[in-house]
């Protein structure tokens, strides 16, 4: 029989109380069962850190980790995957829902292919964890400069190879917004690929307090990525960023 590579899954969380145990019920719910799950508590001052605990006692695939300062989602990533001890590395955030068979799925498609870094296709839902039919495709794959046209590659679809990459690849940059968009960018500029895997599975939850929700704060994030984390020029700058807005748009009609 063949072995079951342990999946490391990192979620960062801050105030999460509304939807952290639906959350990690979607991570003990997989059809593939050999992973951790790591939550790093950025200082929540809300019952995030008793509920987590409860569900740390009850299965003891699941660790709660405390920063000692609230830090930032980039921070608490890092601080996951350093902890991480799994061959595979996936995110996942505090509010949003993987599909069940979505481990065993991805995991397939990286051993079967031999593929160091993968993401999936996934389904916008509303606060209530509803999918609404906006269902986001993906390509086939995609390189670096692919990616900076298009930032189809969404946090909780990604799954990342540790031991071909090597955790410092892996690690975000230390920035308030975009740190896993110029994490991505950063693993493809060294010449690797990023497969797709056309398929949706899981429910990217958009509420009120999602960051990404402010369509300006967007536009902003992702300038700023240009211009001060990869240091394109003006020119390149409007360049890309002109094909990221269309392909933006055609996410959500």
């Amino acid at each position: 029989m063949k072995k079951e590579e342990l999946v490391s899954i990192v979620i960062p969380v801050y105030n999460s109380e509304k939807f952290i145990k639906e959350t990690i019920q979607t991570v003990e719910n997989q059809t593939y069962q050999n992973w951790e799950l790591l939550l790093v508590n950025d200082c929540s001052t809300d019952s995030s850190e008793n509920i987590i605990k409860k569900y740390e006692t009850e299965d003891k695939r699941i660790r709660l980790i405390n920063l000692e300062k609230n830090s930032g989602a980039a921070i608490a990533r890092n601080k996951g995957i350093d902890e991480a001890k799994g061959k595979y590395i996936a995110f996942l955030d505090a509010d949003d829902l993987w599909k069940k068979e979505k481990l065993e799925k991805q995991v397939n498609f990286m051993e079967e292919n031999d593929y160091a870094f993968t993401f999936t296709g996934y389904e916008f839902a509303d606060e209530n964890g509803i999918g609404n039919g906006k269902v986001v495709c993906v390509p086939e794959k995609i390189d670096y400069k692919g990616a900076l046209k298009n930032t189809t590659i969404s946090t909780c679809a990604v799954m990342l190879n540790a031991e071909k990459l090597g955790k410092d690849l892996i690690k975000m940059p230390n920035i308030r917004r975009g740190q896993d968009t110029a994490t991505w960018w950063k693993i493809l500029k060294s010449g690797v690929q990023a497969y797709g895997l056309n398929e949706k599975l899981f429910l990217y939850r958009r509420t009120k307090q999602t960051l990404s929700s402010n369509k300006l704060q967007a536009l902003k994030r992702t300038w700023n990525l240009y211009r001060n984390v990869e240091n394109l020029s003006i020119l390149e700058s409007f360049y890309y960023f002109n094909c990221y807005v269309v392909n933006a748009i055609k996410r959500r009609i």
